[in-house]
């Protein structure tokens, strides 16, 4: 009964993720998965753990896993975080690091958990709008802030934000924390990593999810200096001390070290994606540049809300955002396997037709 909750959760308006059907031999572009399995060498790391060891609690600083992801970013591994996927890193980051008395700035059509962590934590924001072509304009953001957070590329328009632009918002901004999230970096942006050991305030966080095919272990990471990794940690180790278990910790190390497997299945997705831009834009689709797995596209024509209910009955789920209105013309469309582009275009030629 509500009557028992706090004031806090009365208040709270919690992020909707993306929708995990239950009905078998639907063709799934609908939440960013991969659509390529682990690396090999991840299962057989998994069958490894499951051992008798499992008894025993985890390390709690994941050094190991730490250690590997270092060496894949060459830096040192007390400048590495890790937690349950990049969500929980990011929530540790809003209450660690961007908590303060001036607002804390993001775009106004981005990831929309920001928000939700700011309501949890209490935190005051101001949305930055971004340009009509749906850019982000580095301008904007050089006012008093308690800190700047958005991805690149942004979420879910998957427009990529040149690093030089992202260089200027840091030299014009040196007294708060700037969070740029790279959960879809992998798939053709250029990473802000590179500036980890010139900018002392800023931190980059990533997730195994995407590029690594690992949604199902939950594993993200933050990189940056010595003392933000530290504020991370404090907050860890107030909440949840063992926060990566055997099977995760595993399974990831695998991940980053297999660096073959990793650029091959990027670059198969990037080839993927190209083709499936080309071939929409001849069925009058407007496509927005895209440095990730997915696109945002809209057509000249056809409601986003009604394509995307066409597509589902045709056994293809994609994702459509009713809000912001600005973006409810469009799809945002995750990049599958080649057969399954070909069943999307398909299934969009008989819609269209219609």
């Amino acid at each position: 009964m509500s009557k028992y909750w706090s004031d806090v959760v009365h208040k709270l308006t919690p992020y909707v993720p993306g929708e995990q059907p239950k009905i078998n031999n639907l063709v799934k572009l609908n939440t960013n998965e991969n659509p390529y399995g682990p690396s090999p060498k991840v299962i057989e790391a998994l069958k490894l753990e499951a051992a008798e060891t499992l008894r025993l609690y985890p390390d709690p600083n994941s050094d190991v896993l730490r250690a590997a992801i270092a060496k894949v970013h060459h830096l040192d591994s007390c400048q590495v975080f890790v937690g349950n996927g990049s969500d929980e890193v990011l929530a540790h980051v809003f209450q660690a690091l961007l908590k303060h008395a001036q607002p804390l700035l993001f775009p106004d059509i981005t990831y929309s958990f920001y928000p939700v962590y700011c309501g949890l934590y209490s935190i005051s924001y101001e949305t930055i709008p971004l340009a009509e072509d749906f850019s982000i304009r580095v301008e904007d953001y050089i006012k008093p802030n308690g800190g700047i957070i958005f991805p690149n590329p942004n979420a879910p328009t998957g427009m990529p934000l040149a690093l030089e632009k992202i260089e200027w918002i840091l030299q014009n901004n040196t007294e708060s924390v700037v969070v740029i999230d790279e959960a879809y970096v992998d798939f053709g942006t250029e990473s802000a990593v590179s500036l980890i050991n010139q900018y002392p305030n800023l931190l980059v966080t990533h997730t195994l999810s995407k590029a690594r095919s690992l949604a199902g272990l939950r594993v993200g990471y933050a990189l940056g200096s010595s003392a933000l990794i530290e504020a991370l940690i404090r907050v860890k180790d107030s909440f949840n001390s063992y926060p990566i278990d055997r099977f995760a910790s595993a399974g990831a190390v695998a991940a980053m070290q297999d660096i073959d497997y990793f650029e091959e299945t990027c670059q198969k997705v990037i080839t993927t994606r190209d083709a499936l831009v080309a071939n929409m834009s001849t069925l009058d689709f407007e496509v927005l540049p895209s440095g990730a797995n997915f696109i945002f596209a809209k057509h000249k024509i056809r409601d986003g809300a009604e394509l995307s209910a066409k597509l589902r009955e045709h056994g293809i789920i994609v994702r459509h955002f009713k809000s912001p209105s600005r973006i409810a013309p469009y799809l945002r469309i995750t990049i599958g396997t080649d057969e399954q582009s070909e069943l999307l275009l398909k299934a969009l030629k008989v819609v269209l037709s219609e």
